[in-house]
């Protein structure tokens, strides 16, 4: 399943070239709009479509179902609720949203149309004003066409790596942004973008009134939502100048740091992120495991500092991560270990990460720089005030990797 910022698709369907003539073959709903767009994008992908598609249209009502059914197949209410709290005790979500029934709203909001991998049908929302509509017909055509090429449910059962979850989804986003931008702009994408990837984000904000549910998101969903297609556009689109005919997908990128700098993955030895495995900690129990990666990790320390170069500057260095929500004495604990490339880098992002605010009244903050495995690990713990600290043992965390 995925959703498009409907702010995204109204600025490319300001892009659309003019329409090519009709191939046959494909004579089922939004004929015209779907005969036009598969040769474009095969020829522009250099994939080809090894059955035709199946389109079928859906209410605004279905497709919320659809999406509550997507969000409890996908992660338990167990999995959210521990979600839900690591993000507050990161200090990105706040204490008032109820993340289930804000991303509903949001998604419902957004959502114009979607292919559903399992169902191997592209599902169009009726209602949707005609640009928008013609535009994600085209995205999603993209999506069934890498869905005949790779496995796109790969992306949607992986679990307990959220790092490497995004970056994946960055990939597919991402290059069916490029193809079908690729496409409406007549392989003109530089030209006729001013900006580039910048000028389209500076849009999207511009244009948030139009959007009430994202203009009201906090900015790490806002970030979130649309750090798939836009960062993953310009992965991909270095990935087809380095490696023309080659696919993104073979193997995927695994972790962010990847998509963010594109040469960690496109070098001859590519930069793959350490693997961080916690033990249990001193106190308490376990309820949350999971990760944030360097781009989230940038989000959280411009969310706190206010500083964008502070930020990138301080998760550059990134190469691995483990977060444990830990339910104590007095409430819910985090401790969360970092893996960094260089001392200087880890001590860096200490110093950065010290300026957080603990999550709440009544919490003490914890930050540690250490060695572990004689690779440079910072120590983040945020806990309520007289839980025991550390709660986590140097000796127990485990790095697996480069």
């Amino acid at each position: 399943m995925t959703a498009r910022p409907a702010a995204l698709l109204l600025l490319m369907a300001m892009l659309v070239a003019g329409c090519a003539a009709e191939p046959p073959g494909y004579e089922g709903p939004y004929r015209k709009q779907v005969r036009d767009a598969i040769p474009r994008l095969e020829a522009s992908s250099g994939l080809s479509f090894t059955r035709l598609p199946v389109l079928e249209t859906r209410t605004r009502e279905e497709v919320r179902t659809f999406l509550e059914r997507e969000f409890n197949e996908q992660m338990t209410p167990l999995q959210l609720a521990g979600t839900e709290t690591a993000y507050r005790l990161f200090g990105l979500l706040p204490d008032t949203l109820e993340l289930r029934t804000f991303l509903l709203d949001l998604l419902t909001e957004q959502v114009a149309g979607y292919y559903d991998p399992a169902t191997k049908v592209l599902y169009v929302v009726e209602g949707a004003a005609a640009d928008v509509r013609d535009v994600t017909i085209t995205h999603e055509l993209m999506h069934a066409l890498q869905d005949q090429h790779t496995r796109l449910d790969s992306v949607e059962t992986l679990r307990g790596d959220n790092d490497q979850m995004v970056a994946m989804q960055a990939v597919v986003e991402g290059q069916a942004v490029l193809e079908q931008l690729s496409v409406m702009t007549g392989g003109d994408l530089e030209g006729r973008i001013p900006g580039g990837w910048g000028g389209i984000r500076e849009m999207i904000r511009e244009g948030q009134e139009a959007m009430p549910e994202f203009a009201a998101a906090p900015l790490f969903l806002q970030e979130t939502l649309l750090f798939p297609y836009l960062s993953g556009a310009e992965f991909v689109r270095r990935f087809k100048r380095q490696r023309p005919g080659r696919s993104p997908f073979t193997p995927f990128a695994s972790s962010t740091e990847q998509i963010l700098h594109p040469e960690k993955f496109l070098d001859s030895v590519p930069d793959l992120p350490t693997r961080v495995q916690l033990g249990a900690p001193r106190t308490g129990t376990v309820i949350h495991e999971d990760n944030l990666g360097e781009f989230e990790t940038r989000l959280l320390l411009f969310q706190h500092l206010q500083d964008e170069a502070a930020a990138v500057r301080g998760a550059a260095g990134w190469d691995g991560d483990r977060y444990q929500v830990v339910r104590v004495p007095g409430g819910q604990a985090l401790a969360w270990v970092t893996v960094w490339d260089s001392p200087a880098e880890a001590e860096e992002f200490r110093a950065l990460v010290t300026r957080a605010r603990p999550s709440g009244e009544g919490r003490t903050r914890r930050v540690t720089a250490t060695t572990v495995e004689g690779r440079p690990v910072v120590i983040y713990e945020d806990v309520p005030a007289g839980a025991p600290s550390p709660l986590l043992a140097v000796t127990g965390i485990v790095l697996d990797g480069p």
